[in-house]
């Protein structure tokens, strides 16, 4: 586990923008030598299909556009009243070197561990597997459940410098406080002797993201590859 770590909130974002600025952290991120927590949202209602899935078949299983291909594997995951986030892990880093289940497990017991602090009984699950290809289906071993149903699944990509992870988490109560959660999870860290910092986005990264979403998360010849 990382001594040190970046937090952003990044706030709501278009659908395009918001796959292209994970994209571009992953790619910052061996630089900064630390990893960085995103937390974000979505301007609009959306979905998003895992890198290796196929256009047509996810289209059919959600009404939700825009429809935008992640660049992580996984299933369809829908944006519409979930709470997302995303780790960027340099190399180097020990998280970078644990497999993707046991990379999966961490980022899983860590979000149990938040809503321990805010009172949520929720658990890791076992073998079952999920189906259809959308995420929140059903559940597979490692995802966070409460009373029976999947709350938090994630995708991941791993590179010669970073491994990235896209989660997306159903809030278990209505009356649950999205800024509380992110609070928690953050303090999660810190008790297990982490040091967070705020990080702030330069306008380099920001024009890359913007212009990342353009030239591709915002284009049919991308989103329909497959």
């Amino acid at each position: 586990m990382p001594d040190e770590l970046y937090v952003l909130n990044s706030g709501a974002g278009p659908a395009a923008f918001n796959m292209a600025l994970d994209e571009v952290l992953m790619e910052a991120v061996f630089p900064l030598r630390l990893p960085v927590l995103r937390f974000y949202g979505w301007l609009q209602p959306a979905a998003t299909l895992g890198y290796f899935q196929r256009y047509e078949q996810v289209a059919a299983l959600t009404p939700l556009r825009p429809l935008i291909r992640r660049p992580t594997g996984g299933g369809v995951v829908p944006h519409d009243s979930d709470w997302t986030y995303s780790l960027a892990v340099p190399s180097g880093v020990p998280w970078y070197e644990l497999s993707a289940i046991e990379s999966y497990r961490a980022i899983h017991e860590w979000i149990r561990r938040s809503f321990e602090i805010l009172g949520i009984e929720a658990f890791l699950a076992g073998s079952e597997k999920a189906g259809m290809g959308q995420c929140f289906a059903g559940y597979e071993k490692f995802d966070v459940l409460y009373q029976g149903r999947k709350i938090a699944g994630a995708a991941q990509r791993r590179t010669k410098t970073a491994l990235l992870i896209q989660g997306s988490v159903q809030p278990p109560a209505a009356a649950l406080s999205r800024f509380l959660w992110e609070q928690a999870f953050t303090d999660t860290a810190v008790h297990q002797n982490f040091a967070s910092t705020t990080l702030q986005l330069g306008p380099g990264l920001l024009e890359k993201a913007e212009q990342l979403a353009r030239d591709k998360y915002s284009q049919a010849a991308y989103n329909r590859k497959r």
